[in-house]
């Protein structure tokens, strides 16, 4: 088998080749736009070449993320970044002119489309004379694609109308109502546990390397893990911000209920028991190694250089383009600790205000570029009039520093070369975040500070004396709370979960109504440098962005669909 990667290329291939032969005939009796039925669901390919096609073109529907709001990152939305540009879509979320006409993230017609193909695929797969176990595996990853894009979905908007196997004409009843939030999700984790046992196991000889991006069976936990989690949150767990009891149970559970934390620790110990997987040693690794143990579902990616290219330091130029589009809040530098474990305001981390980098956690090092990091054989210059931060009109950063997660390694190199650049879905670190969650709520706070031992140490993290990891002993449920929180923050980085984390947290008013900071740095006479921390943008928050906008165009389609509050 070929490898995934050149399949989704082969897909779109083979529909060109089929476009272009169908368009030679002179004389047209039919619409000819699209590969007809009769060759995808061809009864005697026993190879299921085109059908195969298919379903490569439905994993095309699920969601990656790198600057994929109109060239940012969703996290620039999340107090952790600013576009270095100005006047971008995705500041839509933060200065107030988000609406249902204009909402830089409208996933519902994408997430529909994809349950739709994966719909038509399960409908026809069965007649295409494939080896069963091929057949096996090919139905259980559609179900998955269809059930992750049901996730996308709620996270967005709450429930939305669930529409099973149905594949829908236009003599059908198109008016449908949103099923609530407690059917949605009982839907998406009934789907992963359905197909668990019926998709590929990562340890076996049926998931080898030519195989990497297909969907192992670990997915379907960790999908079932991240619906728990999400729903046993503040938010969707009896905290709904609504004022109508029906648009309440759309958006959550109408009432909480602490018990539903032990669906996510069950998940997560499920997940365990596969034996599979574990933390890599070093933390750039697992963005920079395409197959490895601590991936669980990721979207596979071109090899190229166009995270280096979009993202790196603005001051580095030919041969080594690089357009500096994401800046880094102060706010999200500040919020790793030191190397201690310590929060940089503890008197006792050894944190210095005139070195600020130094000593400090490597996932720093790994998530941001400040001045001083080496990279493209100099030192990136983020002071005032340096290389990269010199004024003028020019795209640079805002806050003094610039995205470094999801690169080569290029400190010592004169340009970049291609690398793998797959957006990871589900990773075994974020499995540890959500248990670590889990187990906190549930009272069992010294069991959650093992899970988040696991992280400082492989984070270079020092033990201490005590072996704590700078978590102080004795830690109590509340306190545990603030630092997960603050672990998964520096952790998932980038990763497209803080946007939504401070949402089902419900601390996004107090996250992104204010100054977002950053820091100025000046090089004086004597060579040293001077770090102030400064506002560089107002972001405000109000209650309905918890959820998205049903957009307009579906509600003035569908007179059945309920609008989220406030839109």
């Amino acid at each position: 088998m070929k490898n995934f990667k050149q399949h989704i290329f082969i897909a779109l291939m083979g529909l060109q080749v089929v476009l272009t032969i169908t368009a030679c005939k002179k004389v047209e009796t039919e619409p000819r736009d699209w590969i007809q039925a009769d060759l995808v669901w061809d009864t005697q390919d026993k190879n299921g070449t085109v059908a195969g096609f298919f379903l490569n073109s439905v994993y095309t529907f699920i969601p990656g993320g790198f600057n994929r709001i109109d060239g940012d990152f969703l996290d620039a939305a999340s107090g952790d970044a600013i576009p270095s540009r100005t006047n971008t879509q995705v500041e839509y979320f933060t200065n107030g002119r988000i609406s249902t006409l204009n909402n830089p993230d409208p996933y519902w017609g994408n997430s529909y489309n994809g349950i739709r193909a994966a719909n038509i695929f399960l409908a026809n797969i069965n007649v295409v004379p494939v080896a069963a176990l091929t057949k096996q595996y090919w139905r259980a990853e559609a179900r998955y694609i269809r059930a992750l894009l049901y996730f996308e979905l709620v996270k967005r908007y709450g429930g939305v109308p669930l529409i099973g196997d149905k594949i829908f004409t236009l003599d059908d009843n198109l008016e449908l109502p949103r099923n609530n939030f407690a059917d949605c999700i009982n839907y998406i984790v009934s789907e992963c546990d359905a197909v668990k046992d019926s998709l590929r196991l990562e340890t076996g000889a049926n998931y080898t390397t030519s195989d990497w991006g297909r969907i192992p069976k670990g997915a379907a936990i960790a999908l079932k893990c991240r619906a728990y989690l999400y729903a046993a949150s503040p938010l969707y767990n009896g905290g709904g911000v609504e004022n109508s009891a029906t648009l309440k149970a759309l958006t959550g559970y109408p009432t909480a209920d602490a018990s539903r934390w032990q669906k996510v620790v069950d998940a997560a110990v499920e997940l365990n028991a596969l034996g599979y997987y574990q933390l890599q040693g070093t933390f750039n690794n697992i963005f920079l190694t395409n197959k490895n143990t601590e991936v669980i579902l990721s979207k596979q990616g071109a090899t190229n250089t166009s995270i280096e290219t979009t993202n790196a330091p603005s001051g580095y130029g030919a041969p080594a383009l690089s357009n500096g589009r994401t800046s880094p809040t102060a706010d999200l530098v500040n919020a790793f600790t030191m190397r201690n474990g310590l929060p940089i305001t503890d008197p006792a981390s050894g944190y210095n205000a005139t070195a600020p980098y130094t000593g400090r956690d490597l996932r720093l090092d790994y998530t941001i570029f400040y001045n001083g990091v080496n990279w493209l054989n100099r030192p990136v210059q983020t002071y005032e009039g340096g290389l990269d931060k010199p004024g003028g009109t020019t795209v640079q950063t805002r806050t003094g520093y610039y995205l470094r997660k999801f690169m080569g390694n290029f400190a010592t190199n004169s340009t970049y070369t291609n690398q793998s650049h797959n957006f990871i879905i589900f990773r075994y670190g974020e499995i540890i975040l959500n248990y670590a969650e889990a187990l906190n709520e549930l009272g069992r706070t010294e069991d959650a500070v093992a899970q988040i031992k696991l992280l400082r140490t492989r984070a270079g993290i020092t033990a201490g004396t005590n072996s704590r990891y700078g978590i102080p002993v004795g830690i109590n449920q509340a306190d545990m709370r603030t630092l997960i929180m603050n672990e998964r923050r520096v952790e998932l980085a980038f990763e497209e979960h803080r946007f939504w984390d401070i949402r089902r947290w419900k601390i996004a008013p107090a996250v992104l109504n204010g100054q977002l900071n950053g820091t100025r740095i000046i090089k004086n006479a004597d060579n040293t440098l001077s770090y102030t921390n400064i506002p560089v943008v107002t972001s405000t928050f109000t209650n309905k962005l918890y959820h998205m906008p049903v957009p307009y165009s579906e509600t003035t389609k569908n007179s059945q669909l309920l609008q989220n509050e406030g839109w």
